[in-house]
């Protein structure tokens, strides 16, 4: 069954001409899939605008609001008001985390994709490493140093990269790791169909993506806020 179509909000795009690019610079797309995060999403929003700030890198932010019930629609879409390098995705129902992820990468529109989730368990600050990498790499996948999950969680976990590793003949150390960085030309081809949390899975089975060159990078992990 196909998704409903999304309700994209997109403002008017910055002025670039007090920000001189190089042509030959990547640009940034960073996405946050989010479902009832009202406490959340507006840090998790702030500490990315500081941080990619920072950088000195073209970039947009993507806020994907899968069928919140609560506030978080409502803040996200004031986030964009006042943002103009805000984006916002809004499903008209609960679809699922996949199908979160596939509406972000669909509104992506810079050369590279970068999504973490929108509940602050990631700390942003360990994103600007990652960029050089990107220079090197097609993909940079991250795993975590210091899970706090129950530790029958971690072991379902370990057993579930082992098996998609396994599968498919990839090295992974943290495949449902949602820090993660990708050349955007990686999903032009790509048909994701996964609507749940196989979407990860999905993105390893596809063909290309064995060929794409990985660098695997250690992220901290945190309480969620």
């Amino acid at each position: 069954m196909q998704n409903k179509p999304d309700r994209l909000k997109k403002p008017p795009k910055p002025d670039t001409a007090t920000r001189p690019i190089s042509p030959s610079a990547d640009s940034l797309s960073v996405f946050f899939p989010c479902y009832n995060e009202p406490d959340n999403i507006r840090r998790v929003y702030e500490s990315a605008a500081k941080v990619l700030g920072h950088t000195g890198v073209d970039y947009e932010v993507i806020l994907v609001d899968d069928g919140s019930p609560d506030q978080a629609p409502h803040i996200i879409d004031a986030i964009a008001d006042a943002d103009p390098r805000v984006t916002v995705v809004h499903h008209p129902t609960n679809l699922g985390y996949g199908a979160a992820i596939q509406s972000g990468i669909r509104a992506a529109t810079k050369t590279l994709v970068f999504f973490t989730d929108g509940d602050g368990q990631f700390d942003l600050n360990e994103l600007p490493p990652l960029l050089p990498l990107m220079k090197e790499y097609d993909i940079v996948s991250c795993f975590r140093l210091n899970r706090r999950d129950g530790l029958l969680r971690q072991f379902n976990a370990r057993c579930w990269t082992s098996l998609v590793c396994l599968l498919f003949r990839m090295k992974f150390k943290d495949i449902n790791c949602a820090f993660k960085f990708y050349r955007r030309r990686i999903f032009d081809d790509m048909e994701l169909r996964s609507n749940g949390a196989l979407i990860n899975a999905e993105f390893v089975a596809d063909g290309d993506f064995a060929r794409q060159a990985i660098k695997p990078f250690a992220v901290s992990f945190q309480c969620r806020g």
